[in-house]
């Protein structure tokens, strides 16, 4: 990967920089409940406000569909933007148009400044070349930093980086240079685990890991569609045995290209689907007809742990079982925290993304102890999938 990046940015004092985030942060009555997106846009704007450059925000909030939707405007997160940033931060009532351009010539150098949500105009999701002029008028250079959008093609997120000279902000860059050392170029071996409840929301993904991955391990409901496969009876765990032959495939690819398949050798089950249920842990070919598989066992365990012990490289996407609930988050921890302590050991770069991920490594008290935990959701799952994101590939093709 080929990208400018904000140390290629100097002398931008008074320079309009259009700043591209991820403010689609959660609210609850009119209050931002996680910050965590504001938290990891912070560094890029601090810098360039200490440059002196004239910082503009764009960004989307929910999906308005063209429509100017009240409940939508990024003028309720503001206090929460001024509270990370410790500044006050300017609003525009529009992202284009006399509202922005007068909001932009009060700027102060160093001055930041919000625009209102990219998507109450319908341009922005079509990528409309009118639309992208009228972004371009405010800014003299254009910073994406925004990767969870980067599998948009939209004005605010491609259009830009043909009009204005485009740089990577800290958070792209930082995902960007951790995604390349996941599976771009890592160090080998090179292991992925990859759960989650359905094989059907993960086919592009698995077909694509096993061409690239040493060892694929499979866990959450998904492993049973697998083992359901081979002919194991799975009992009335989440299985979707209609896509026996899909998993089958796999398994064959992943035969063919040198791709060790990792799946259950013993599981946790239980009777019924809650907190503490009466459980007990057997062979996967003895899983109880009146029963469901709702963790891995402790063979497992130690299967999965042996591999990343192995791996130079880990990518994780999608829990081992079903995390959520007592006590069938055993597995999910028990891994975590020994890919926690290979990395802080210096002996593994662990590259982990997806919402239930994240949630799963936040249980187990190990996020901040991976190389890098993405936030970004379905840019990473396309990103895992091999599928071009044309956020990423604009800033790549800049000179």
């Amino acid at each position: 990967m080929t990208f400018k990046t904000l140390d290629n940015l100097t002398d931008i004092a008074g320079k309009r920089v259009l700043v591209r985030v991820d403010l689609n942060v959660p609210v609850k009555d009119g209050k931002v409940t996680d910050a965590t997106r504001i938290e990891r846009v912070a560094p890029t704007i601090l810098e360039l406000s200490k440059k002196g450059a004239k910082v503009i925000l764009l960004a989307h909030f929910g999906r308005p569909k063209g429509e100017v939707v009240a409940d939508m405007s990024l003028k309720q997160i503001l206090p929460a933007v001024n509270e990370v940033l410790g500044t006050t931060v300017a609003f525009a009532s529009d992202c284009i148009g006399d509202a922005a351009a007068s909001a932009i010539a009060a700027l102060d150098n160093g001055g930041i400044l919000l625009l209102e949500n990219t998507r109450f105009h319908k341009g922005e999701e079509k990528n409309n070349p009118d639309f992208t002029a009228a972004l371009a008028a405010n800014g003299d250079i254009y910073v994406n930093d925004a990767f969870s959008a980067a599998h948009r093609a939209h004005s605010s997120t491609e259009g830009l980086a043909h009009l204005l000279p485009a740089y990577a902000g800290r958070t792209m860059q930082a995902e960007l240079e951790a995604l390349e050392k996941g599976l771009g170029n890592p160090n080998r071996p090179v292991v992925a685990i990859v759960g989650g409840a359905k094989v059907s929301t993960k086919i592009d993904l698995l077909m694509n890991l096993v061409k690239k991955v040493d060892a694929l391990v499979i866990g959450g409901g998904m492993a049973n569609t697998f083992l359901a496969a081979r002919g194991t009876d799975v009992g009335k765990s989440l299985c979707e045995h209609d896509l026996a032959d899909t998993a089958k495939q796999i398994m064959i690819e992943a035969a063919g290209a040198g791709c060790a398949i990792v799946l259950p050798e013993d599981g946790v089950v239980a009777r019924e689907f809650k907190a503490n249920a009466e459980n007990e842990v057997v062979d996967v070919s003895a899983i109880p007809a009146d029963a469901m598989m709702l963790d891995v066992g402790p063979k497992t365990i130690e299967a999965v742990n042996a591999w990343i012990s192995r791996a130079s490289t880990l990518v994780w996407n999608g829990p081992l079982g079903a995390f959520e609930i007592a006590p069938f988050d055993t597995a999910t921890v028990a891994a975590a925290k020994h890919a926690a302590t290979r990395t802080r050991e210096g002996k593994l770069v662990s590259v982990a993304g997806g919402g239930d991920t994240v949630a799963a490594l936040n249980h187990a008290g190990v996020a901040d102890d991976f190389t890098y935990v993405s936030t970004a959701g379905g840019a990473f799952l396309e990103w895992m999938e091999g599928k071009p994101l044309p956020g990423v590939d604009v800033l790549n093709q800049q000179k």
